[in-house]
């Protein structure tokens, strides 16, 4: 059951305050309220309660399409304005969801950490409604725009993966999904500036650096809850990713962007395929 809207003006505390963000539908409306939720806890407005409950799945806005992964459409050449938005479309809904992740982490999980927990996540949930605007932006100076294509609607699957669980939540979204990114976007931005594109090689190296930043979270608050279980953090990342994450974690590795964020070799090496 999804619980209903709560308003602005009745948010007290860390738990309404992130339901507030999942439950609110349109982009732009989603991007505000990231910004000032994390902007109201950072100025000690927020009460660190998390007894409100979350919806299983956030509010979407009417677009972009959701569909499967089977069912999405081949991006065009990146020398073609339409392959380059269609690019820059797909990267602006994973910024869009991972708004999401953030506030449901917090939501979620909060009350089993100590309050930095929330203070990373609170930045990481701001940094990610910022990039989901640079993207926005730059499709509009293109002449298209968030939800003029259609989107992946899988991405929300590791979420409703891990909702039970703390660990497999950190392990599998900043330490797989997210380190997968650092991954990928060197060659992305390569492509752009390939073409031309330099404004949009630009907004994916800035948002990097920030990735590495949320990896970094991640990997520090696993081995934070590893460390009180007493087990080894690599080799429960190692299970926890088996258990919970259905893609496969496949090279070529980003191993420097990783290290950086103190994701280092022993924890995703043995799981490559």
């Amino acid at each position: 059951m999804t619980p209903a809207p709560i308003a602005p003006t009745q948010i007290e505390d860390v738990g309404a305050a992130c339901a507030h963000v999942l439950l609110t539908p349109d982009h732009y409306a989603k991007l505000m309220a990231a910004r000032s939720v994390a902007r109201a806890w950072r100025l000690g407005r927020l009460a660190a309660r998390f007894d409100t409950p979350l919806p299983d799945r956030p509010a979407r806005p009417a677009s972009p399409l959701l569909l499967s992964p089977v069912q999405m459409p081949r991006r065009g050449k990146m020398g073609s304005d339409r392959g380059r938005i269609a690019m820059l479309h797909a990267l602006a809904h994973i910024e869009f969801v991972a708004i999401d992740l953030a506030f449901d982490l917090i939501g979620r999980f909060g009350e089993a950490f100590p309050a930095a927990f929330v203070d990373d996540w609170m930045r990481v949930g701001a940094e990610e409604a910022m990039h989901f605007a640079l993207l926005d932006r730059r499709l509009r100076q293109m002449g298209s725009h968030y939800g003029a294509l259609p989107a992946h609607d899988g991405l929300w699957e590791a979420a409703s993966a891990t909702a039970g669980d703390a660990l497999a939540r950190l392990a599998v979204v900043p330490m797989v999904l997210e380190a997968r990114a650092l991954d990928i976007t060197p060659a992305t931005v390569a492509r752009f500036e390939a073409v031309g594109d330099m404004t949009s090689a630009s907004i994916l190296r800035r948002i990097m650096t920030d990735e590495i930043r949320h990896v970094a979270a991640g990997t520090s608050w696993f081995n934070w809850a590893t460390n009180r279980l007493g087990v080894n953090a690599a080799n429960h990342y190692q299970m926890l990713v088996k258990r919970h994450f259905r893609g496969s974690v496949k090279p070529p590795f980003n191993d420097s962007a990783r290290r950086q964020a103190g994701l280092t070799e022993d924890y995703y090496a043995a799981l490559a395929t």
